[in-house]
C-alpha cells in the first residue's frame, strides 16, 4: 500500500540478492579479498568474447582508466553526446582533456551523425558513443566516421549490457568499452563497473591502474552493502506512510549511512576521493550474482516494453523507434510527450508512481553545474528540447504486469 511503483529505488534486487548481501555483511573478511573479482572478469570476457575485462568500482572509474591508458595530450578534444550523466564528461575533465558535446538524435536519443561530422576538428582524438537507454547506436556509420578521422572509438555501455547491433554485442566495436553496475543499471551491485578491450597495451595499462588505485575503504564497502537491505526492508515498505520512508532515505544519505548515486562534487566537475578504485570482492560477488540473471532480466524488460508498445501505440506519446538489425535492451522505456514533466509530477503525487526523468537537462542530474561541465546553452538544441519532453517508464524485474497496467492506465488519461 505504501510502497511506490518505482523506476529507480533498488530496481533489480530479488530475494536471493538480499540473502547474499546479508551473508556478505556478516563476513567482513570477504569485503575486499576473495575470488569475486576474478570470476566476474572471467565471465564478462566469455560473454563478450573480449580479451581483457578489468573491473573497477564504478562505470566512471572504468572510463577514467580507459582514457588514462590512452595518454592523450593535455587539452585533446574528446567527442561525446549530450543527454548524458555527468559521470561521462567528468573523467574527461579530471584528466585535463576537453569535452566536445555532440547533439543527439531526437528519435533514438543517440549521437547525431551529422552534428558529429561538424564537431570533429584536428584536435579531436577520441569519440565516446553512448547506447542511450539500451537502444543500440548506429555502429556501422559511427565506426566508419571514427576510422575516417583517426578517432579512438570508446563505447559507453552503461545502459546497454546485452544489446546488439547487426548481431554483434555492443561493447565490442571500439578500441575499448565500459559498463556500469550502478544501482539502476542493467545489473546492479550498487556501485561497480567494467572496462573491456582487445588491445594488449590498453589491457596492460588497465590492469596496472586497477592495482595502483587499490580498494575503497571498508566503511565505503559497508555503506554499499547496506543499500539493498535498508531500501527493501525499511525504506520502500513505508515510503509513503507519512513520508517516513522518504524521510529515512534522505536522512540516511545526509548522515552518510547510504551513498548517493552522484556525489555533490561530481556536479561541480570535482572528483570524490573514492573514484577511481578497484572493485572490492563483496560488490563483485553481488555483480556476479546479478550477471548470472542477465538473460532473465533482459527478456523481462523486453516483455514489459512489448506491453507498452501495444498499449501506447495509438496515444499522443511518441515511442522508441523499432529498427531492423538492432537488439535493444530497454533499461528504461523512454517516451516523449509535450507535458512530460507535468506527467512525472502527477504520477508521483497522485498515483504513487515514480516515473523516470532521465534526462531533464543536457547533462544530468538536474543540479549539475553545466558551466563546470564546459556545456553552454544552445550547444545541442535537439538535446535541450528532448530534456523538456522526455520521461521513462520502468521495465525492471520488480515491475509486475499489474504495475505496468496501472502505469498505462494513468498515461492514457493524457491526450
Amino acid at each position: 500500500m505504501f510502497k511506490p511503483i518505482s523506476i529507480s529505488l533498488s530496481p533489480n534486487v530479488e530475494k536471493d540478492d538480499l540473502r547474499l548481501t546479508f551473508n556478505l555483511v556478516i563476513r567482513p573478511w570477504l569485503w575486499k579479498q576473495g575470488r569475486g573479482m576474478e570470476e566476474l572478469e572471467k565471465e564478462f570476457k566469455k560473454y563478450l568474447g573480449a580479451k581483457y575485462a578489468i573491473s573497477f568500482n564504478s562505470g566512471r572509474s572504468s572510463f577514467f582508466s580507459i582514457l588514462k591508458s590512452l595518454d592523450l595530450p593535455e587539452n585533446s578534444e574528446v567527442l561525446l553526446q549530450a543527454f548524458t550523466c555527468n559521470a561521462v564528461p567528468n573523467p574527461i575533465l579530471w584528466l585535463n582533456l576537453k569535452p566536445v558535446y555532440v547533439d543527439c538524435n531526437k528519435d533514438d536519443f543517440n549521437i547525431d551523425i551529422e552534428d558529429l561530422k561538424k564537431k570533429i576538428t584536428k584536435n579531436s582524438k577520441a569519440l565516446i558513443v553512448q547506447h542511450t537507454f539500451g537502444l543500440a547506436a548506429n555502429m556501422k556509420e559511427i565506426d566508419f566516421i571514427a576510422r575516417q578521422n583517426n578517432l579512438i572509438l570508446i563505447e559507453d555501455c552503461a545502459h546497454s549490457l546485452g544489446a546488439e547491433f547487426n548481431g554483434q554485442k555492443v561493447g565490442t566495436f571500439g578500441k575499448a568499452a565500459f559498463f556500469s553496475f550502478s544501482r539502476d543499471k542493467i545489473i546492479s551491485s550498487v556501485y561497480g563497473g567494467m572496462a573491456v578491450t582487445n588491445d594488449d597495451e590498453i589491457g596492460k595499462e588497465l590492469r596496472q591502474a586497477q592495482t595502483e588505485f587499490g580498494m575503497p575503504d571498508s566503511a565505503w564497502i559497508f555503506q554499499q552493502l547496506l543499500h539493498p537491505i535498508l531500501l527493501n526492508y525499511i525504506i520502500l515498505p513505508i515510503y509513503n506512510f507519512l513520508d517516513l520512508g522518504k524521510i529515512f532515505l534522505v536522512l540516511s544519505q545526509w548522515f552518510n549511512i547510504l551513498s548517493k548515486a552522484v556525489h555533490w562534487k561530481e556536479k561541480r566537475g570535482q572528483r570524490p576521493d573514492y573514484f577511481p578504485r578497484a572493485l572490492p570482492n563483496a560488490l563483485a560477488v553481488l555483480a556476479l550474482k546479478q550477471f548470472s540473471k542477465l538473460e532473465k532480466f533482459n527478456e523481462y524488460r523486453q516483455k514489459i516494453a512489448d506491453f507498452y508498445y501495444s498499449q501506447l501505440s495509438s496515444t499522443k506519446f511518441q515511442l522508441p523507434p523499432k529498427s531492423d538489425g538492432k537488439k535493444n535492451i530497454f533499461l528504461r522505456f523512454t517516451v516523449k510527450h509535450p507535458e512530460a514533466h507535468k506527467i512525472i509530477y502527477e504520477a508521483w503525487h497522485k498515483q504513487n508512481i515514480l516515473l523516470g526523468d532521465w534526462y531533464t537537462t543536457p547533462i544530468a542530474p538536474f543540479d549539475t553545474k553545466l558551466d563546470e561541465m564546459h556545456y553552454r546553452t544552445g550547444m545541442c538544441p535537439a538535446t535541450e528540447k528532448l530534456a523538456e519532453t522526455t520521461l521513462n517508464l520502468p521495465t525492471h524485474i520488480n515491475i509486475s504486469q499489474k504495475d505496468a497496467e496501472r502505469i498505462v492506465s494513468f498515461l492514457k488519461q493524457w491526450k
